[in-house]
């Protein structure tokens, strides 16, 4: 639920690159925003990934988010750098069929601009609220472990079936 709230940042972005630099919305800046919503949700995945990972190793919702959104912050900023740089030529194009090229570029370059931003604190703000309401899968897995290792601990009477 958390990854696909980047989805309308993304979204948001791109619409407000075209509207600025007075595009219209074609085939071509469709493209564009699904290249853009594929990196947007990757970007999301790696720091929700990364926070229930070390969930996992038993660290709270708010450290793990807090960790994870740090550690993380240099591959995405990377990702997103080198996407708008490799955007730009888009943009910058003259000749023939530079119009489409340049609704590719600017739907990118915009909205990996505001998306990456907003996503940088947005999700980590969403996950320390809405992951409080759940448990990791290791916590539950331990929480089995112990009750199976409870029952098989405690010695049954003889003549009594066990229940």
């Amino acid at each position: 639920a958390i990854i696909m709230l980047v989805v309308p940042l993304a979204v948001t972005g791109a619409l407000l690159a075209l509207w600025l630099t007075g595009m219209s919305i074609n085939i071509y800046s469709q493209i564009g925003a699904i290249l853009l919503i594929g990196l947007m949700a990757k970007n999301g995945i790696l720091i929700v990934e990364f926070a229930n990972q070390l969930r996992d190793e038993g660290r709270s919702v708010r450290e793990s988010i807090v960790e994870g959104s740090v550690l993380r912050f240099r591959p995405i900023l990377m990702t997103a750098i080198s996407t708008v740089v490799g955007a730009v030529p888009l943009v910058l194009s003259t000749g023939a069929g530079a119009e489409s090229r340049g609704a590719i570029g600017v739907v990118v370059i915009g909205g990996l601009v505001l998306a990456t931003l907003l996503t940088l604190f947005v999700v980590p703000v969403l996950y320390d609220l809405l992951a409080r309401f759940t448990t990791s899968r290791n916590a539950v897995a331990k929480q089995l472990e112990a009750q199976s290792e409870s029952v098989t601990a405690t010695p049954r009477e003889e003549g009594h079936p066990a229940e």
